[in-house]
């Protein structure tokens, strides 16, 4: 064999063996994802999440050092595809909210996980803190320009309230349930978004006459 060939070969089994790793850590990331929503991060076994992503849970360690930082990738996975799909509140802050309504209800994992970090009894230095924070306080600022004043906390608070009118059905199931509300049912759950987004629309009508000179 020439060294050109033999070079090649060894790209080719690298480019097999990078294959084979990035396919691994996608399939325990899934599978970690179902695991810690179900069961959060001290009632998770990493042996389900190798068995659910059929691998030797030998890899989970390999990959990703321990269980926690398993956790934490698995939370940095699902931000990375809520920051995507949710966009901005810049444009329309109601229509904002009605899109996260629809993502909580439609990936109810990701309010549990958020809900077991919550309850991990962490300080509150988060993984990936900056950019957790670069992206709330983004929102925080389009939200800001789109009521035509710079940012303050007043927008931080403003923001954090629509985040929970739309998260709340989900969130807190049991509760909505007593009040007779049901976001399992298509018609129910149109409703409830349409009152959500009416609510912060209300809202953000008087935060912006508020801020009137």
């Amino acid at each position: 064999m020439s060294r050109n060939d033999a070079a090649s070969t060894r790209a080719a089994s690298t480019r097999v063996t990078s294959t084979r790793v990035a396919s691994t850590k996608e399939a325990l990331l899934h599978a970690a994802r179902d695991e810690f929503a179900e069961h959060g991060v001290a009632g998770a076994r990493v042996d389900r999440i190798a068995r659910r992503a059929g691998v030797n849970k030998e890899r989970i360690y390999g990959y990703f050092g321990n269980k926690e930082k398993l956790f934490d990738a698995v939370m940095k996975l699902a931000l990375d595809e809520f920051a995507e799909v949710t966009a901005s509140p810049a444009d329309d802050p109601a229509e904002y909210v009605g899109r996260l309504f629809d993502y909580y209800r439609e990936h109810p994992s990701l309010l549990r996980l958020l809900s077991w970090e919550a309850l991990q009894g962490r300080d509150m230095q988060l993984p990936e803190q900056q950019w957790r924070m670069d992206l709330c306080q983004g929102k925080r600022d389009a939200l800001a320009a789109s009521l035509g004043h710079e940012p303050s906390d007043e927008d931080g608070r403003l923001l954090l309230t629509l985040k929970a009118l739309a998260m709340m059905p989900m969130a807190m199931p049991q509760l909505a349930t007593l009040l007779g509300v049901s976001v399992d049912d298509p018609g129910s759950a149109a409703a409830m978004r349409e009152h959500v987004m009416a609510f912060a629309r209300s809202a953000l009508e008087n935060s912006a006459a508020a801020a009137r000179p």
